[in-house]
């Protein structure tokens, strides 16, 4: 109990700022900056498509960007991150438990533990506080992350559907899954902000309010990816298109695993009715719930055009064939050896699945001096033995110049050409040190010149991030990159260190 007079630790939710209203006037001088260096072209190629998380205030009015600690808020619940006995040493943890007082620990021993990805509800004892809701991230590992992402969904849609059934008007969100569960922080953030978009979109009328309390080390990675999720403006809405990320789950949040889509046709294998072409194309329909899934519609036209009888599929795959056989034949009777030595392909370890790791360092190739015909042919004669197997590609675009950029139509007769193995078996692509406009380059080719790529493009901001799905041992990585990533992200480490 506070001294009578005494101010009180505990932080009124009320009084802290929504996120539809500017948090300070920095943070709307960096929105409007943000926003107003987009250049006119780009504004009118994203003005026309919709996004799956469209301006609404009414949403942003109940969302607060807290940087604090969670035990400290006066709201209905909060929420902690834990193990599954319920008896972990972190941070927030530690905090709610000093606040609450021994009866939470003795409380805690009745539940008899917690499930990954479950939710379990406990008085708030001393906090401000009524309630604690207990949740259980999962342990990361890059091998099994789908099953990872759907257990950290899992955890933040219990919590908001105990926050539902128990008519809570607040609840405060810490991070779920702490550092030493070794969740990367940047796609954790994406699965709590979208999820508790859904879930307020469907489901929260009567909440009021949504806390996600944040460290130091969290709050830049929230603010980054907030937007994308939460727009303050259709301006802002239009302009956050690019960086969504390919998966956005379905309707409730809930991450999409492409191999579990099934669709079942009415007569499977009955290709001769009488509906004609609305029957087939409704049979070619595509499945899933990207709102960008109806613009890659390239691939689905060609097999319309193969089952109308214009060309067979195996006569196509056939005609494919010969004509890469008869690249990978001249790349094998060329000397390459002048693109050798630029070094901008090579061959390093694996990642941590076992899968063959290959470089493309963008600063060796200098595309307006070499004959892009001749790097073409390098690249099929490197590539061909190490796609027969899975592998995943880094690209590190580190202090490229427009003269090291290559052009989208290189880069569409490059994707043409390759053999079906190349597309199969590639499994990532890393694109290290990106810049805005690589991105938004990057987005619209996945979407509208390619298919089936955009879902293995993820873009690098840091080293750090990359050694989460390869080894530092296992990668060669140039000097200069690692200069540059040094000097540029030493922030960035200074205060994950601090943080731990």
């Amino acid at each position: 109990m506070d001294p009578l007079g005494a101010r009180s630790q505990f932080v009124e939710v009320q009084n802290l700022p929504t996120w539809d209203q500017p948090q300070g006037v920095q943070d709307e001088v960096d929105r409007k900056s943000q926003l107003t260096e987009e250049d006119d072209q780009l504004a009118n190629q994203l003005n026309s498509l919709e996004s799956p998380f469209p301006f609404r205030q009414d949403i942003n009015s109940k969302i607060v960007l807290f940087n604090g600690d969670v035990a400290l808020l006066n709201c209905t619940a909060i929420v902690n991150t834990s193990n599954e006995t319920l008896t972990d040493k972190n941070p927030v943890s530690d905090s709610i438990h000093r606040y609450a007082g021994p009866e939470l620990r003795d409380e805690l021993l009745k539940l008899k533990g917690c499930r990954t990805g479950e939710a379990k509800m406990t008085e708030g004892f001393n906090l401000a506080a009524r309630f604690i809701i207990h949740t259980v991230g999962p342990k990361y590992k890059a091998k099994y992350r789908t099953a990872a992402e759907s257990s950290l969904y899992s955890c933040y849609r219990n919590v908001m559907q105990l926050s539902k059934e128990h008519a809570m008007a607040s609840v405060g969100l810490c991070v779920v899954s702490t550092v030493k569960r070794a969740y990367p922080l940047e796609d954790a953030t994406h699965i709590a902000l979208r999820t508790v978009r859904r879930f307020l979109e469907n489901h929260g009328e009567n909440i009021e309010t949504v806390v996600f309390a944040v460290s130091d080390v969290e709050e830049p990675v929230y603010r980054k990816l907030m937007p994308l999720y939460y727009p303050c403006s259709i301006k802002e809405e239009k302009i956050s298109l690019p960086f969504l990320p390919a998966d956005i789950g379905n309707a409730e949040g809930e991450p999409v695993v492409p191999e579990r889509q099934i669709r079942i046709a009415e007569k499977p294998g009955n290709l001769e009715d009488d509906s004609g072409d609305d029957s087939l194309d409704s049979d070619l329909g595509l499945v899933g719930s990207h709102a960008f899934a109806r613009m890659e519609g390239d691939v689905d036209k060609q097999r319309k055009l193969i089952l109308q009888g214009q060309m067979s599929e195996a006569a196509q795959h056939k005609q494919h064939q010969r004509n890469y056989n008869r690249w990978l034949c001249r790349a094998r009777a060329e000397d390459l050896s002048d693109i050798a030595a630029l070094k901008a392909l090579y061959q390093t370890g694996v990642d941590l699945c076992g899968r063959t790791v290959m470089v493309v360092v963008g600063r060796n190739i200098p595309v307006t001096i070499i004959d892009m015909e001749k790097a073409l042919l390098y690249f099929i004669h490197v590539m061909d033995h190490i796609t027969v197997k899975e592998y995943v590609m880094v690209y590190f675009h580190t202090l490229t110049a427009e003269h090291n950029h290559l052009d989208t139509d290189f880069l569409k007769k490059l994707y043409d050409i390759v053999d079906a193995k190349f597309k199969k078996n590639l499994r990532a692509f890393y694109f290290v040190h990106p810049t805005f406009r690589t991105k938004v380059s990057t987005w619209f080719f996945t979407t509208f010149s390619v298919s089936g790529l955009k879902e293995k493009v993820h873009h690098i901001e840091n080293l750090q991030q990359l050694f989460t799905c390869i080894l530092p041992e296992e990668i060669d990585i140039p000097p200069f990159v690692l200069e540059y990533d040094t000097r540029v992200n030493s922030p960035y480490y200074t205060a994950q260190s601090s943080g731990l």
